[in-house]
């Protein structure tokens, strides 16, 4: 957009002020080129543009504080390396003004609350306290524009503080390990949407001291993790460790040694919680996690999914005694005695779950010091039982389910079940937040990520940021205006077509989990591919039935490979202009890449049948163009194999430029594999091989083996 556009529509909405104050909607503000998020709770547009001259200098309050002090230098490097200007902090001497100063604010505005203000020569961002000083220049950030050589900000006022006072994201690397600079650059980008909490499960990344097998070969040591808590609280979010408590427990239960602690013997997956030296294990671990993240002021104990809790003989006698739940919470209870009051105790449970499930408590009381953390609909809209539970003294949070579990993508625009297309992801959202937020019952919102079908971190940062919005603001904008705004937001205002491209993504993901064993792996649907029968005899005896059998598959594979096509023109698109995040096209991409191999492996085999066919009907004919088809047929074999090689080593090289290599040993320590309970995708390998395992049951190695032999023996003997 023209500077002079932008110009002329803020006078216009100046003369509307003059008479009344213009509050502004989020699609008013996307006028003027601008895309907020979260999108503040105030805004009037009006009022002289804030240019950003050569030199700017920003004002700090004499009585600053250090937090207040590291702010300011963050906006000064930011200044300074993304728009080239030059910076100074505390200098009074001429050039554009920032002033960042603490106020007195009204009590609705809060803590973390800020107000920013633009005049023709500077702008003014005030809080009450150092985090809304921090979340204000975060905004300001999003409001730059450079126009006709120009670097300025729009007039406008904004007022703004958040729904939800703990705006948290679940972070789950149980089949992966960032890498120490993308775990940094995540916690920073969480942060410029105004996240304030980390919930990292770390399961065996963290090296514990007291148990030293456990961690896995490379994982942040104590050090590193204290050092990732240091500067996540510089970033004014708070690192909080979840440790697998009663359910989940694969990474620990798979060691020998602790076979006596299991609640089932050939299940790795629980703890028996009547056993003493369960609690004597996890307390060790959950001490180090505490050590590790000083300061922080919740531990998060996971436990759900207590599959076969109350089995055991000791456990089933408890179970007549208590209930089920009542067992559930016996554990819980136990625990948070041994924490006391040095963390809040954060788990997977539902308000009043222990009296609405199937199995209620009978005697024991669960303890009111505990966090709830998971919820999929609060069981009415009037939050009749999330209200119920805080008035017991439970915190209770809105719980942002997991977008599903598709392996490559999300279904963040549609979900597929039983054939039909229903409600993605985003939408879900989008109805559960944008009321739970204005509701005032919860005390935060939790985003969850889990990381059962391996996909790439960086492809849930819309799930992320959709919570960040409407846990902050849930009145507006519009899901359509957000997603928009996301677009242009995080990968900048020149960004094309990615609505179209996720689309494409969501739906190809879905195609992708339907082939070869995939699905038939967690959830047990027939899908299972078989190759064309081979050759047999001096007459090239075969008979037809794959393309008869795959017909629906092949047709279907024409279609996605054209999708998958235009997908990868969207992405070399964007790839040649200058954005923000450009490391996730090539995600994307090496995901396009994979799904369109898939497509080309089923029409491949698609013409390996022909090839064959062609070759059995010219056996009485033309035995050299038998024989020459058949070479054909070994041919299209080598080149499948060979693209399947080159496109999963470039996808492991792209993945891998930001996490380590998945199931590594290294010289001290050697990786422990074993396949969990919960058969997740992501753990069908130790290795990343686990996208292409399918494809590997194939066996086309030896069909190319048989089919040579064939291919020879023609030649010689026929």
């Amino acid at each position: 957009m023209k500077r002079t556009t932008c110009k002329a529509i803020a006078t216009i909405f100046i003369l509307i002020l003059t008479i009344i104050p213009y509050d502004c909607e989020a699609s008013d503000v996307s006028k003027l080129g601008l895309h907020i998020i979260p999108y503040p709770q105030q805004v009037i547009i009006g009022g002289k543009d804030f240019l950003l001259k050569d030199s700017i200098n920003i004002i700090l309050d004499k009585n600053y504080s250090d937090i207040d002090r590291q702010t300011a230098e963050k906006l000064k490097k930011e200044l300074q390396e993304k728009w080239g200007l030059k910076v100074w902090i505390n200098n009074d001497a001429g050039g554009s003004t920032i002033i960042l100063t603490r106020k007195k604010f009204p009590k609705s505005i809060g803590s973390q609350g800020y107000r920013l203000i633009t005049d023709d020569n500077g702008l003014t961002i005030s809080a009450k306290e150092e985090v809304g000083l921090f979340y204000g220049v975060q905004t300001f950030f999003q409001l730059i524009k450079k126009a006709n050589n120009e670097i300025f900000i729009p007039g406008m006022e904004i007022t703004d503080w958040p729904d939800v006072e703990i705006r948290a994201v679940h972070y789950d690397t149980k089949h992966h390990q960032d890498r120490s600079s993308y775990v940094k650059s995540f916690i920073k980008d969480l942060s410029r949407y105004k996240i304030n909490m980390l919930v990292w499960e770390w399961e065996d990344k963290f090296a514990y001291k007291s148990h030293s097998e456990i961690g896995a070969p490379g994982a942040f040591t104590m050090n590193e993790m204290m050092e990732f808590t240091r500067y996540a609280r510089e970033y004014h979010i708070e690192l909080v460790p979840l440790v697998q408590g009663l359910g989940h427990v694969s990474y620990i239960l798979k060691w020998p040694q602790y076979d006596d602690l299991r609640e089932v013997a050939d299940s790795d997956w629980e703890f028996c919680p009547m056993k003493e030296g369960t609690y004597e294990l996890l307390f060790d671990l959950w001490d180090e996690a505490m050590e590790a993240t000083p300061g922080s002021k919740y531990i998060h104990i996971g436990s759900d999914e207590t599959y076969e809790l109350g089995h055991c003989i000791e456990c089933k006698a408890k179970v007549q005694e208590i209930g089920k739940s009542g067992l559930y919470h016996l554990f819980a209870n136990k625990v948070s005695k041994h924490f006391k009051k040095d963390r809040k105790i954060m788990l997977w449970e539902r308000p009043m779950g222990w009296v609405k499930n199937k199995s209620p408590i009978k005697v024991i009381k669960p303890n009111p010091n505990l966090v709830l953390t998971e919820s999929y609909n609060y069981a009415t809209h009037d939050y009749k039982y999330a209200k119920e539970a805080k008035s017991m003294g439970f915190e209770v949070f809105m719980y942002d389910p997991n977008p599903g579990i598709e392996p490559l993508f999300l279904p963040y625009h549609f979900k597929l079940k039983s054939g039909k297309k229903i409600m993605g992801s985003l939408e879900r959202s989008y109805k559960l937040l944008s009321t739970g937020s204005q509701s005032q019952v919860f005390d935060g919102m939790i985003n969850t990520s889990w990381d059962d079908s391996g996909l790439h971190n960086q492809m849930w940062m819309l799930s992320f940021v959709t919570s960040a919005q409407y846990s902050w603001n849930g009145k507006s904008p519009s899901l359509k205006e957000f997603e928009n705004s996301y677009y242009n937001n995080y990968y900048g205002n020149g960004v094309q077509h990615m609505n179209e491209l996720y689309e494409i993504l969501n739906e190809g993901a879905y195609y992708y989990a339907g082939t070869f064993e995939r699905n038939v792996w967690h959830h047990g649907d027939i899908g299972k591919t078989h190759l064309p029968d081979l050759p047999r005899g001096q007459y090239i005896e075969y008979d037809l039935y794959w393309n008869k059998e795959y017909k629906d598959i092949v047709n279907k594979s024409f279609k996605q490979l054209e999708k998958m096509q235009r997908a990868l023109k969207i992405i070399e698109m964007n790839k040649t202009l200058d954005l923000d995040h450009s490391y996730d096209f090539d995600v994307y991409e090496s995901i396009v890449k994979l799904i369109e191999h898939t497509c080309q492996t089923y029409l491949d085999i698609s013409t390996l049948e022909r090839i064959i066919t062609k070759a059995h009907r010219n056996a009485f004919m033309d035995r050299q163009s038998s024989f020459n088809s058949l070479l054909e047929a070994e041919q299209l074999i080598e080149n499948m194999l060979e693209r399947r090689e080159i496109t999963f080593n470039n996808l492991k090289i792209i993945w891998e430029k930001t996490r380590l290599q998945k199931g590594m040993s290294t010289p001290g320590k050697k990786y422990f594999y074993k396949m969990d309970r919960s058969r997740h995708f992501a753990n069908r390998t130790a290795d990343l091989s686990y996208l292409i395992y399918d494809e590997k049951l194939l066996n086309l190695e030896e069909y190319l083996i048989h089919l040579r032999k064939y291919r020879e023996l023609f030649q010689i003997e026929f």
